[in-house]
């Protein structure tokens, strides 16, 4: 199996893009997968790195990044060390990356052409990356088909007045990262951010729009995502295959950090419905 690792991608917006990607050679050119991460992730978390060998062998090119603004760097992966980065990320910035990779798949040498099918390019997305995913299917027609895992269908969704006003006049909002025990700024720029692009990253409308191939994968026990979030976007396009695993939680059960090779059985699921789906000719 072919793995490149830390390839860097030239951002958009002062930083770069770190990526892998993993292939199997062969005769035959493969399908591109581009896989994007959630909130509080990075494309090195959990069994990321599994999860690009497992749809590497089953016959596609594989490839996960971070997000310019995640506060991961190359010399400490796993490791949030640049939070003034995490606190200026935003919406824009992330569809921007996303683009990026997308536009890097398509032209890098370091993936040959007789590999990759640049014209069968899939989107995969978690949680937050899954709205973005979702956002740039709708607007890129380079992606033909599209899998959420556990995805959010509105950014503003937790964004009542009372919060919008003291982050404004704070300035700032404070995320707390379980794992890490870390205070994560928000600076109010993303607020901002949104509001002015908000027709833009809007995902109702996305979702409304899309006509490509689409699944929507989703546990029922999610603590982060309501199960509801799934199923509206359901009621919102009828053609939305729409997934639901009893009992499963926001990750699949799956931790970081993740050091053994057996999967979970709800990831294990995941995984292997991802694949039928995207495998799927008709």
């Amino acid at each position: 199996m072919e793995i490149l690792k830390n390839i860097e991608i030239e951002g958009r917006h002062g930083k770069p893009i770190f990526a892998d990607a993993f292939y199997k050679e062969s005769r035959e050119s493969k399908p591109v997968i581009i896989f994007s991460h959630g909130f509080k992730g990075f494309k090195d978390w959990g069994a990321y790195n599994l999860l690009a060998q497992y749809f590497a062998s089953k016959k596609f090119v594989f490839i996960k990044f971070d997000f310019s603004h995640n506060a991961v760097s190359r010399e400490k992966p796993g490791e949030f060390d640049n939070l003034e980065a995490f606190g200026n990320n935003n919406f824009e910035i992330e569809m921007d990356d996303l683009g990026a990779v997308i536009d890097w798949a398509v032209e890098t040498p370091l993936v040959p052409e007789h590999q990759k099918n640049t014209g069968e390019i899939y989107l995969i997305g978690h949680s937050r990356g899954g709205g973005i995913s979702i956002l740039k299917a709708a607007e890129d027609k380079r992606v033909k088909k599209l899998v959420t895992w556990a995805s959010v269908n509105d950014f503003a969704a937790n964004w009542d007045d009372s919060l919008v006003e003291k982050w404004k006049k704070d300035g700032v909002l404070w995320v707390m990262n379980t794992r890490t025990q870390q205070k994560m700024p928000l600076y109010y720029q993303l607020y901002e951010n949104y509001m002015l692009h908000k027709d833009r990253f809007t995902i109702r409308q996305a979702v409304e729009k899309l006509t490509i191939p689409f699944l929507v994968i989703q546990g029922t026990e999610d603590q982060s995502v309501s199960m509801d979030v799934a199923l509206e976007m359901k009621r919102w396009n009828q053609r939305i295959k729409l997934d639901l695993l009893p009992n499963a939680d926001h990750t699949f059960s799956v931790k970081h950090p993740y050091n053994t090779l057996n999967l979970p059985f709800d990831a294990q699921i995941a995984w292997e419905h991802t694949l039928e789906f995207l495998k799927k000719t008709d």
